[in-house]
This record gives C-alpha cells, sequence and structure tokens, in this order.
C-alpha cells in the first residue's frame, strides 16, 4: 500500500521521456508507454487484491503549504471505491496503449500520441488517489488539458481543433462550480481534506442550506466532465480524436471522473434530499435524451458516443436515487464493454476507412473476431444476461424503482432505445450485403487480442456482485464514513423489475431486427416525421447555442465596440478638442508681442473697473 503513490508515477515518467527523446525513438515509442502502463497496472492490481483482502482505509501525505495558518496536504489515500477505479483505469489504459501500435502505426506523430497518452493516464490516476478537494482540482484540470491534446490530435484538421477548443471551454463551465464549491467547504472547514470534511458534514457544522449548494457547485462540476444535460455537446464532438482516445475518453477514464467524484463526494450528497433529486433528474433525463439522439445517428462512434452521454446519466441517476452501489457498479462494467465497443468500431474504420455505417456491411465473415466482440458488447451494453451489463443496469433500475416511478419508466425506456441503436450498428454494419469497395481483412492480433480481454471482461465483470460470489456491494460499502450511507444498502428490486428490463431489451433488438434487417418501416417515424428529424439534428441544441452564446456574445461584443468607439472615444475626443483648443488659445496668446500684452492689461483693467462701478451701485444704492 505504500508504494500506491507510484502508480500515476510510471506514466508522468513516459510522458518526460518521450517528450525528451520521442523523436529520436520514432516507431519504438510504443515500448516506453506500454511499459509504464503495465507497471502502472501491476502496481494497482496489488492494492486492489490488498484492499480487497484487508479492506482498510490508508492514507499517507505530508504538509505542503499553510493557508492562513490551515495545513493543506499533498499525498494519497486508498479506499474501495478508489483501489476499484485504479485497477480499471490502468487495465483499459493499458489495453489502449497496445491497442494502439496496430491503429497509428505509421503516423507521423506516433511518439507524441503516446506521450499525450502518459499524460493522460498519470492525471486520471492522480485524480483517483487524491486526499483532498485541492489535490483533486490540480489533477481535474490536468485530466482536462491531456484531453484537449489528444482530442486535437489531427490538429490539421479544423474539426478537430473545434471539438477540442469545445470540449475544454465546455468542461472550463463546469469546473467553474467545482471550484466555487471547493472554496466555501474550505472557508466553512478550513480544509481541503476529504476525511476533515466528512466528519464535519456528519457532525452537522455546516449549515443544510450552503451544503445543498455546495452539493449542487460539485454536481455542475461532475456535469461538465460527465457530458450531462446540458454540458454534453462536446463529448460527441471529441470523436474527431484518434479511436483509441475515445474509447479512453468514453471508458473508465475522463467522462467517468465527474461519476466518480459525486461518488467519492457522496457523504457531502447524502446529507441534501435537493441535492439528490437535482443528480437524478439531470441524469434519468440525460439517460433518456442522449439515447433518443443515438437512435438516428449513422456515424459509429457518434452512436457510441451518445450511448456513453446516455449511461453516465444513468449512473447519475442511479447515485441520485440512494443507488450508490448501482452508480458505482454500472461505472465499473460500463467501462469495460464500452472502452470494447470502440475498439471494435476502431477495427471496423482501420479496414475500412470510414465511420458512417451506411458504407460498411457485410463485415461478419470478413471480421469475424471484430463481429463477435462487438456482438458481446452490444449484448453487455443492451443488458442481457449473463453479460456484465444486466447486473448492474438491473441494480440501477431496483434503486429508481424504489425512489420514483417516473424515473424508472425513464430508464426502462433507455433500456428500449439502447438495445434498438445499439442493435442498429450490428445488424447494418455486420449483415447483409457489403456496401464498399475495399478489400477487408481481420485486425493484426496487436488489436484484437485488447479486444478479446475486453470481452471477456464484458462477459464476467457483473458476476462479481451475484450471491455466488462476494458480493461487490458490501465491500465498497464496508466504510460508511467513506459513503455517508450505512452497510449493506444495495438496492434489491422485485422480480419483475428484473424480468421487464430482459423484456425490453429483447424487442429493442427484435424492432432492430425488423427495421434495419427487414427493413420495416417505423411507424412513429412515418406518423411524425419531424421526430426523425429532431432526433437526428440533436434536438438542435448545438444551434441554440451557437444563436445564443455564440452570436449573442459576437453581437454583444459588436455593440460594446461601437459604444467603446464613439461614446467613449467620442467623449474622450472631445475632452482633446477642447483642451487642445484652449492650449491653441493660449499659444495664440502667448506670442512674445509686448503690445499684445499691454492690450490684453488694458483689457483685464476695463472688466476690472466695470465690474467695480457695477459692484458699488449695488451696495451703496
Amino acid at each position: 500500500m505504500e508504494f500506491t503513490w507510484l502508480i500515476p508515477v510510471f506514466p508522468l515518467l513516459s510522458f518526460l521521456l518521450l517528450a525528451a527523446f520521442g523523436r529520436q525513438m520514432k516507431e519504438k515509442a510504443h515500448y516506453v508507454g506500454i511499459g509504464a502502463s503495465l507497471l502502472s497496472f501491476l502496481l494497482s492490481l496489488l492494492v486492489l487484491f490488498a484492499e480487497i483482502k484487508g479492506g482498510e482505509y490508508i492514507r499517507n501525505d505530508f504538509r505542503w503549504i499553510n493557508i492562513g495558518g490551515n495545513p493543506v496536504t499533498f499525498g494519497f489515500e486508498v479506499n474501495p471505491l478508489n483501489a476499484m477505479m485504479l485497477g480499471v483505469v490502468s487495465l483499459d489504459s493499458l489495453l489502449i496503449h497496445l491497442y494502439s501500435v496496430g491503429y497509428m502505426h505509421g503516423d507521423e506523430r506516433y511518439p507524441v500520441f503516446y506521450q499525450y497518452l502518459g499524460l493522460f493516464t498519470f492525471a486520471m490516476l492522480g485524480l483517483v488517489i487524491s486526499p483532498n478537494f485541492l489535490q483533486t482540482y490540480i489533477f481535474w484540470e490536468l485530466v482536462g488539458l491531456a484531453s484537449f491534446l489528444l482530442i486535437g490530435f489531427y490538429y490539421y484538421k479544423p474539426e478537430a481543433t473545434a471539438a477540442a477548443k469545445k470540449a475544454f471551454m465546455m468542461t472550463r463551465i463546469g469546473d467553474v462550480g467545482l471550484f466555487i464549491a471547493i472554496i466555501l467547504l474550505f472557508l466553512y472547514t478550513g480544509s481541503f481534506d476529504y476525511s476533515i470534511i466528512f466528519n464535519q458534514v456528519s457532525a452537522g457544522t455546516i449549515p443544510l442550506g450552503s451544503l445543498t449548494l455546495i452539493a449542487i457547485l460539485i454536481f455542475i462540476g461532475a456535469v461538465g466532465k460527465s457530458g450531462q444535460f446540458p454540458l454534453h455537446t462536446w463529448l460527441p464532438d471529441a470523436m474527431e480524436g484518434p479511436t483509441p482516445v475515445s474509447a479512453l475518453i468514453h471508458a473508465a477514464t475522463m467522462v467517468a471522473a465527474g461519476v466518480y467524484l459525486v461518488a467519492a463526494t457522496y457523504p457531502i450528497f447524502s446529507t441534501s434530499e435537493t441535492a439528490l433529486w437535482v443528480v437524478a433528474i439531470i441524469g434519468g433525463f440525460t439517460a433518456i435524451f442522449a439515447a433518443s439522439i443515438g437512435l438516428t445517428q449513422t456515424d459509429i462512434k457518434r452512436v457510441l458516443a451518445y450511448s456513453t452521454v446516455s449511461q453516465l446519466g444513468y449512473m447519475m441517476l442511479a447515485l441520485g436515487v440512494g443507488g450508490y452501489v448501482a452508480g458505482v457498479f454500472h461505472l465499473f462494467t460500463h467501462a469495460f464493454f464500452k472502452a470494447l465497443l470502440f475498439l471494435a468500431a476502431g477495427s471496423i474504420i482501420h479496414a475500412l476507412n470510414t465511420n458512417e455505417i451506411y458504407e460498411m456491411g457485410g463485415l461478419r465473415k470478413r471480421m469475424p473476431v471484430t463481429f463477435t466482440v462487438f456482438l458481446i458488447g452490444a449484448l453487455a451494453l443492451s443488458g442481457i444476461p449473463p453479460f456484465a451489463g444486466y447486473f448492474s443496469k438491473e441494480m440501477v433500475l431496483s434503486a429508481a424503482y424504489e425512489k420514483n416511478f417516473l424515473l424508472f419508466l425513464i430508464a426502462l425506456v433507455t433500456v428500449f432505445f439502447t438495445a434498438v441503436y445499439m442493435f442498429k450498428l450490428v445488424f447494418v454494419a455486420f449483415t447483409g450485403e457489403p456496401r464498399h469497395t475495399s478489400e477487408v481483412h481481420e485486425s493484426p492480433w496487436v488489436m484484437t487480442f485488447p479486444m478479446v480481454i475486453l470481452a471477456v471482461l464484458s462477459t464476467v465483470a457483473g458476476w462479481i456482485n451475484t450471491p455466488w460470489f462476494t458480493p461487490f456491494g458490501d465491500w465498497l460499502l464496508s466504510n460508511t464514513a467513506l459513503t455517508g450511507i450505512p452497510s449493506g444498502e444495495a438496492h434489491e428490486g422485485p422480480l419483475w423489475v428484473t424480468l421487464a428490463s430482459i423484456l425490453i431489451a429483447l424487442f429493442g433488438i427484435y424492432m432492430a431486427y425488423l427495421f434495419y434487417r427487414k427493413h420495416f418501416a417505423c411507424p412513429i417515424v412515418t406518423a411524425f416525421p419531424f421526430l426523425h428529424k429532431l432526433s437526428r439534428r440533436k434536438f438542435y441544441v448545438d444551434e441554440l447555442y451557437d444563436f445564443v452564446f455564440v452570436r449573442g456574445l459576437k453581437g454583444l461584443g459588436v455593440l460594446l465596440a461601437w459604444f467603446d468607439r464613439f461614446i467613449v472615444g467620442g467623449m474622450i475626443s472631445l475632452v482633446i478638442r477642447i483642451v487642445g483648443g484652449i492650449g491653441a488659445l493660449h499659444a495664440r496668446v502667448q506670442n512674445g508681442q509686448v503690445q499684445l500684452y499691454g492690450a490684453i492689461v488694458f483689457f483685464g483693467l476695463t472688466l476690472l473697473l466695470l465690474a467695480f462701478t457695477f459692484f458699488a451701485k449695488g451696495v451703496l444704492g
């Protein structure tokens, strides 16, 4: 446990080495990145096993600086939540590093890509083990910086640079909320440390109204990072980066950071029913909203991107309704099958050089490994047993059912939408006649091997929270001080909830078969074509933001520029002219001619005499 701090150090060293010697290494740069990721994963695995065996809270830090007499520490902590995250993040990072050897081979900036991957992995692992809010915020911003570099990796493409800037700016909006929350917590407690803040929260030293505000501000930070409505629009655009980047950002790292933050600060949220309702409502709406957009997209990566937004909404919904274990468990399983789906999509794109599903078709026989793993990922995401997604989705539905029936119905409809758009990808891309002319072959083993590992995990990862194994929830809730909820409060809904979710998912798969394999017309689209257009255009959210914020602020800037030029500048010009006129008059008067000076003296005396005469008459008269 005492060497946990080394876990983020290894990828940091890979970043520094590649920054210094990447050009000389060229195509061998991946050895540094993969080696560092492997060391981080092995150490994370040891820490995870030690935490499972001991179930202890480990903390090690040192005094960094003093703020107003209050010590600020820097170090690390290990608890069940972040031990799990360490294993998931480091494993996904390792597999994506390995996959990138085949996908990015031949790119002229190959060493730079691994350099950025190292920086991103370092930032995410550092965030996970942070024991206080200040350290968390430092790594939180580093994650944003690294994602900006990765999304904009193809800097010569205008779409990539625009997507990188959009991601950076929109996540900064959420970060302001988190920053204000951290300041408020420090003002109330005099500390940034999680343990001290949680103790004071449980002791009731912070007013409930302030806790509600702080929790909502923390959630705003999570909304930005995890792509929740209304700050979700950056996440689908992030697909402009290389596909391994999409897998890294959308699986268990950047977008999961927001969900992790809410889970890590749950003792604050659990004191405020209002804050939890905000989390649940935003999460539920995001889940169904993003899923409805995913139904009509034809770019395979964008469908998966909106799926990620929807699943993150699912996790937030679970946390908001009190399903702490359900939300974290879905975060755990989602990390595997979403990374798998993105890597499988990358395998197709690598073979065909297109993202459009209607330019694919007939890939089942030509790319059998890719088809098999993609099908496993689609089944897991749709919630079909015995795949991992079934177990975590069932817990989310059970938690929602216990709290609010409307949210439960929203979650059920989302299950249906998810099955439809995922098997739309399966039927259109892998079945039917080929709609491409290029020679297609299976990806090399360096790409298929990570996908096979993730396919196995997407199948078995959900089994850890079943009666046949030591329940994941009991271990996760073993330390009440870190969760704010009593041990053993894992949700178990009625049997009909489980059956309903399975049947609805199967019905969604059947509908996808009818629409995209048998080419039946969708009656809803036929009756209400505007709904299809709304979904296809992403409900015009981007256009609304462009009109209100981009054009609106540009118009305001033009107005302020006019005001500055003609009003402020005009007043300044007027003052300058008056002063200049007075100066010119004074210069004309002071011309050195004695006769002019004498005339001025005579004129002045005349004025004085006249004034004195009138003044004297007024006094005497």
